[in-house]
């Protein structure tokens, strides 16, 4: 198994943050300053002299890894959604720039944090290297065909593309900019719903320019529906709406306050190594994926096997028919007035709460050691790895910029509300943790007293990293404040259901191919 994430962290004015080589490993100054690898940078101080032992660490994450607190309001797909969007922002586009006239400027900027899409778009049609994720036209991206199963035909435009070699390896392995987004069924079929997003909009531009004209219109639309649907659906869903709305309202007060609008961001790893990694705990061990894997016959272990990065589709070169995903299940149509898209509540995926406990097959990750294969340990040994800042830190510098937030008490993070129980440290392990609280379980801790949202320091570090994400963006809805959706029900409405509406032109035979 390829290991998912960044294992180091190239962090501005420090250098390498390596989990493998224990540290810092200092760079050349000419290495640093010329084009960095993807740039990380520290949001708030360092955690120094505030890291707790591999022993504590080991116990809290044992006690995370015990099974999910119980369905959330969230519906599941935007777990993954979550996950694509991750990729989005920590995409190294200079992967696939291979141009032969690739500025220092885009270099840098292929490696910034962005949520322009170039995990989908790559360097566009016109760049040599990514020029295999398009049609020949310029204008559409490729798509997929699955394998027929169980008496279900093949179906053209209902898997990634693949086939590209002649290994099986290199049979199965998909045709996109980002190959992280193939690491498990529901972010690959995430990926493929923008793929149809894009070429259902390219399809209904008005006539008239050049391919390379309509191909940057139709990007720019698509781009900027994408941010507005994170800002005003996804965001709200795991954050504090208030937060997520003063902080788009009156700008940021921790994070690169300063920075002229179109400069190029960096990624804070409080955000990187904690706050985001909320994603962890919505995640379900089981799923009714659709009507042939139902009742949680669609276990998290099968929607690694049924996608390329990691899987090996139990044997075959593509996604078979019977795993197409139905997105009646993952998203409420309901909230677009498609009653007639909706499924009985007994068969909807429901992400689980956001709180500090994690779903069980998280504690044994394939192909790590068994020392190191529980997903909560990785998480804490990788911020202390970095030296992040405690919960408690954050809450100190965010306060000291002027945010308005009230910290944890030491009884709410050792009790929690449903969350894990730290009953297995030793009483001077639970007091060293009382007081250098880890920033990933401390954000977890806060949204268990939120109703299971983000709060307080979590909820500014996502906002905030979102916010200037965007503003630093090639297309941005930040410095383009006047734009309005075009391709939802009203010029202040685009939600993932919209998106999904308009990529599948609201046909149930396309939102749920197998009924």
């Amino acid at each position: 198994m390829e290991r998912h994430g960044s294992e180091s962290y190239f962090v501005i004015g420090e250098g390498l943050l390596g989990e493998s080589l224990g540290g810092r490993v200092a760079l050349a100054a000419d290495a640093r300053d010329a084009v960095p690898p993807f740039r990380f940078s520290r949001m708030g101080p360092r955690g120094d002299q505030r890291q707790l032992t591999d022993a504590s660490l080991t116990k809290v994450a044992n006690a995370m890894a015990v099974g999910g607190g119980g369905d959330s309001q969230i519906p599941s797909g935007f777990t993954y959604l979550g996950q694509f969007a991750d990729h989005d922002l920590t995409f190294d586009k200079t992967n696939v720039m291979l141009g032969q006239n690739v500025s220092p400027a885009d270099l840098l900027q292929g490696r910034s944090p962005s949520l322009d899409l170039d995990s989908l778009y790559g360097a566009g049609p016109a760049d040599p290297g990514s020029a295999k994720f398009y049609e020949a036209d310029g204008l559409h991206l490729r798509m997929g065909k699955t394998d027929a199963a169980d008496g279900i035909p093949a179906k053209d435009g209902f898997d990634l593309p693949r086939g590209a070699g002649s290994t099986t390896a290199a049979k199965r392995t998909a045709i996109i900019p980002d190959p992280r987004n193939d690491e498990n069924l529901a972010v690959a079929q995430t990926h493929l719903a923008f793929i149809l997003f894009h070429n259902r909009d390219v399809d209904t531009l008005p006539a008239g320019g050049s391919p390379a004209q309509r191909f940057a219109e139709a990007r720019k639309l698509v781009t900027k529906h994408y941010q507005w649907m994170l800002r005003t659906d996804f965001l709200p869903r795991i954050c504090l709406k208030r937060v997520i709305d003063d902080v788009f309202a009156n700008g940021r007060e921790a994070f690169e306050v300063s920075a002229t609008p179109v400069d190029v961001p960096t990624m804070p790893i409080e955000f990187s190594v904690a706050a985001y990694r909320l994603g962890h705990s919505l995640v379900r061990s089981a799923y009714n994926w659709n009507r042939v894997f139902d009742n949680h016959a669609g276990s998290l272990d099968l929607l690694f096997a049924f996608a390329g990065l990691n899987g090996d589709f139990l044997g075959g070169l593509r996604l078979p028919s019977t795993w197409i995903a139905d997105f009646r299940r993952l998203y409420n149509f309901a909230e677009a007035g498609r009653a007639d898209l909706t499924v009985p509540e007994a068969k909807f995926n429901r992400a689980m709460h956001i709180d500090t406990r994690l779903s069980i097959p998280l504690k044994t990750l394939p192909g790590f050691p068994a020392t190191e294969d529980n997903l909560a340990f990785r998480n804490l040994t990788r911020a202390k790895m970095v030296t992040l800042a405690t919960g408690q830190q954050m809450a100190s510098f965010l306060r000291s910029k002027g945010v308005t937030l009230t910290s944890l008490t030491s009884a709410q993070i050792r009790d929690g509300n449903g969350g894990a129980q730290l009953d297995g440290l030793t009483q001077p392990q639970r007091t060293a943790f009382l007081r250098k609280t880890p920033l990933w379980f401390y954000v977890l801790r806060e949204a268990e007293f939120n109703q299971g949202r983000l709060k307080g320091v979590g909820a500014r570090i996502v906002a905030e990293t979102f916010h200037r994400a965007m503003q630093g963006s090639q297309v941005s809805i930040v410095r383009d404040s006047a734009w309005r959706p075009t391709l939802g029900p009203d010029n202040r409405t685009f939600r993932m259901v919209d998106l999904l509406l308009f990529a599948f032109d609201g046909r149930k035979n396309l939102l749920a191919p197998l009924g």
